[in-house]
């Protein structure tokens, strides 16, 4: 496990690490304002732990004493650092008001149990006590899915940190699967795997931390999904603790003995019970990697080669396209940062004249596999891409892309430190209606921010990324910067989240991807399910845990 003090309470990852801008930041900065309609960034520094106030734990030292003896004195938590880095997730919203101080839901203890007897143990006990439990793995949740928020007549909130279950318990090398602990963080899993020759290969851009048991709560997906799949695809069997007790579902193959339960734990977001380990498939370490880029002229050409490529049912890993906006602003970025030389300029110019110009898009293949079949798929993928209309770059883009893909998280810190906003929604589609949503969404965003700018003359940077494929749709990733508005941070982005949520949702898409529910997705979630769908899962939670202890307030609308 990773010493929670090792890392930022109020921001990401580890407090040593950060993005590097180089010797040029100076430049970068000035070149992010004018972007932005700035003539100079606000120095807004996030408000200093020892200076904030926080309510004394609402649990007496009869309680506590009762959580020791479950899990042992060390391991119940009650100081400043603990209670505040548990508090909330990583949204937005979540850092606006760790960076403001607000630390009104911090739980009022945290346990870090070392088994999944423990879990239960603690489980049962909550649930009878009257205190609602929340999940907690890395933390990593982007919806407010881990608050530390209580439910109605619960009279104190316990965080329930699950990553002292950390542990690959067993490989089975004949069937390709694997039976982990829920606790585990991305890199100590592949790291255990790949010593023996496999991988789970299961990539979100929050892997370093975020955990197993995260994955499948969330319904998440890696990076390279479209080679090993989702969570929902690639979960075999879950270990739950229940407020009703242990529930570990079925780890058949294949049966057809009523609706598999598996697809009712991938998503459920800690509202059915705590999940503890989990059985998985898991695949042999691929021989051959190879990730490259092609230039479109426009998003529609750069998406028609994506369906095209899904539709012919060729083994991709990942394919990546980001749209005109999203391609400027990162070759924008890095030029910043490293300004091209004159081969690099004489060649965009180039490129510029042939028709690749301010709109072009960025396309990222990536294939894994064995020597042979990723030499095949190489040639037939770019047969395709050039068939209708891509350029290739070779492979030193993809190779940069992959070799930064856990990097730009640390850029949202130093860019709310300097009154600059950057927040992100995703969402999936039919091929048919993607371009109407797409535009749609874009639109809905703008006009948001327009009208609550910060000021007249303050402009956004929304940008978005087709990241995830499937033969009859895909995912679309969108990414917003702008600069905030003082005093109604809040407001802005409630205001901007609203305006998105109602386009995707009219525009045929769903609420979410893969981020989950949590609490920001909830007021939709009755448009996207119907009311027998709500019905349905409200009647499976109140099985479960009819006291609501586990994850209050998440997922299910209010």
């Amino acid at each position: 496990m990773i010493d929670r003090r090792a890392l930022r309470w109020n921001g990401w990852g580890f407090v040593h690490a950060g993005f590097e801008l180089g010797r040029r930041e100076p430049e970068v900065w000035r070149w992010v304002a004018e972007s932005l309609g700035r003539k100079t960034l606000p120095h807004r520094p996030a408000a200093p732990l020892d200076r904030l106030e926080l309510a004394a734990p609402a649990l007496t030292e009869a309680d506590l004493a009762a959580l020791r003896a479950l899990v042992g004195a060390d391991h119940v938590k009650t100081d400043r650092y603990e209670r505040a880095f548990h508090s909330r997730g990583k949204s937005y919203l979540d850092l606006l008001a760790l960076r403001s101080g607000d630390l009104r839901q911090a739980p009022d203890a945290v346990v870090y149990p070392g088994t999944g007897e423990e879990v239960q143990a603690l489980v049962s006990h909550c649930d009878r006590e009257g205190i609602a439990v929340v999940p907690f793995g890395g933390g990593s949740s982007v919806v407010g899915g881990v608050t530390a928020s209580r439910g109605d007549g619960q009279r104190a909130v316990v965080t329930l940190d699950t990553t002292r279950l950390g542990r690959v318990l067993a490989i089975d090398g004949e069937s390709l699967t694997a039976r982990v602990q829920a606790g585990i963080y991305g890199p100590e899993l592949e790291r255990t795997l790949q010593r023996e020759g496999f991988t789970l290969g299961h990539y979100p851009q929050s892997f370093e931390f975020s955990t197993l048991g995260g994955w499948i709560a969330a319904r998440g997906a890696g990076q390279q999904s479209y080679r090993y799949g989702r969570a929902e695809k690639w979960l075999v069997a879950a270990e739950l603790a229940t407020p009703k007790g242990p529930w570990k579902t079925e780890s058949f193959p294949a049966s057809a003995a009523g609706p598999n339960l598996n697809q009712f734990v991938a998503g459920s977001e800690g509202i059915l019970g705590v999940i503890t380990a989990a059985t998985v498939k898991i695949h042999r370490v691929p021989a051959e990697k190879d990730y490259r880029g092609f230039f479109f002229k426009d998003f529609e050409a750069g998406a028609k080669a994506v369906r095209t490529i899904l539709q012919e049912e060729l083994p991709v890993a990942m394919l990546r396209l980001s749209d005109g906006p999203e391609t400027h602003f990162l070759q924008s970025f890095s030029a910043a940062q490293h300004p091209p030389g004159a081969l690099e300029r004489a060649a965009m110019q180039a490129l510029a004249w042939r028709g690749y110009g301010e709109g072009r898009c960025l396309l990222i293949v990536g294939l894994e596999g064995d020597r042979e079949t990723v030499l095949e798929s190489q040639v037939r993928t770019r047969a395709i891409v050039e068939r209708l209309g891509g350029v290739h770059l070779g492979t030193r883009v993809g190779e940069r892309w992959y070799s930064r893909r856990f990097g730009m998280p640390y850029m949202r810190d130093p860019m709310l430190d300097r009154g600059i906003a950057v927040e992100t929604l995703e969402t999936s589609v039919r091929w048919s209606d993607l371009h109407h949503l797409y535009r749609g969404v874009h639109r809905a965003i703008h006009d948001a921010l327009r009208d609550n700018a910060a000021d007249p003359e303050a402009r956004a940077i929304v940008m978005c990324h087709l990241s995830h494929g499937y033969v009859d749709g895909a995912s679309l990733y969108f990414t917003m910067i702008f600069p905030q508005k003082q005093g109604a941070e809040v407001e802005q982005w409630l205001a901007v989240k609203r305006a998105a949520s109602d386009a995707i949702v009219a525009g045929g898409g769903t609420i979410s991807h893969h981020h989950g529910v949590g609490t920001d997705h909830a007021p939709w979630l009755l448009r996207e399910k119907g009311e027998v769908g709500v019905a349905l899962l409200t009647g499976l939670k109140d099985s479960l845990d009819p006291r609501h202890t586990c994850n209050p307030g998440k997922v299910l609308p209010g």
